[in-house]
């Protein structure tokens, strides 16, 4: 699928989302580390920081070395993080430098080149995108942790909604993620999300191919790829009636799909078949 924006813009992003990250780290304050992260509950603040730094280390790892092959994060340098006993500035100076290295590897690659992903898309612009958008959804869980407000602009909120979905169309997620077979049950239905607000972005209001709503069919799984989609769902821009929409401002739509805000939150409404949204959140939870 085309990307809403180019490389550079994704570098750009992923390095002003990782800033936004250290903020909320620094406004959560280190008598918070140990504190559970409302939104991922398994984490500590300080493993949530860990978690994402030793990601970049990753990713910055894949890119530079244009890897061929799945790379265990076990095997990157420094991805383990500073160490359990470390106070706040030293961890999100470590955190600090693994963003860092991640923006760097990316800007001197070739966006094209061929790289290893876990994805159909093998280049570095893959991890480019991928990066800002598990920045974006992590820097919500440490606002939620430092009780602070999150906020994300119309434009990069509705390329994230964009990159989940494609990412839970593709077989080899399907695969590996027996959740999503659960959407089975409901083959032939379709959910809506409309957001409320507009970005003004290349894929924005102003594109008359691609309105900012998308339409999701649940769709019985092909046994054979050549009778169809083999993941049991697909989705695009657009409008269109369907079985339960969700209305509300494109952050707030983005929260509930990552399961960060209920679905009964007075910031959406939620219009239709709540028993189907509700399937759809269980199913594509990869907690």
């Amino acid at each position: 699928m085309a990307y809403a924006f180019d490389h550079e813009r994704y570098c750009a992003e992923l390095a002003h989302q990782a800033g936004l990250f250290e903020a909320a780290l620094g406004a959560a304050g280190p008598d918070r580390l140990a504190a559970p992260v409302p939104t991922c509950p398994e984490w500590t603040l300080r493993e949530l920081t860990v978690h994402l730094g030793g990601a970049y280390r990753w990713f910055a790892h894949i890119v530079r070395t244009r890897a061929t092959e799945p790379v265990s994060p076990a095997d990157v340098a420094g991805g383990a993080g500073p160490g359990d006993d470390t106070g706040l500035d030293e961890l999100a100076e470590w955190f600090a430098d693994g963003a860092r290295d991640a923006v760097t590897a990316l800007r001197e690659a070739d966006p094209h080149a061929p790289t290893w992903s876990w994805a159909d898309d093998h280049t570095p612009a893959f991890w480019a995108r991928r990066a800002t958008h598990e920045t974006v959804v992590h820097r919500a869980d440490a606002c939620l942790a430092a009780g602070t407000d999150f906020q994300v602009s119309p434009e990069i909120a509705a390329d994230c909604v964009d990159e989940w979905l494609h990412l839970l169309t593709l077989p080899q997620l399907r695969a590996r993620k027996e959740s999503l077979r659960l959407l089975d049950e409901r083959a032939g239905a379709r959910l809506h999300l409309h957001p409320t607000d507009t970005p003004t972005g290349p894929h924005g209001a102003t594109d008359d191919a691609a309105p900012v709503e998308w339409v999701i069919d649940l769709t019985a799984p092909a046994q054979d790829a050549a009778e169809g989609p083999a993941h049991g769902l697909s989705w695009h821009r657009g409008h269109a009636k369907a079985d339960v929409a969700l209305r509300g401002p494109l952050t707030d739509l983005l929260l509930v799909l990552q399961r960060r805000l209920p679905s009964h939150s007075p910031r959406v409404e939620v219009l239709g078949d709540r028993t189907l949204l509700d399937l759809w959140l269980r199913a594509t939870s990869f907690d």
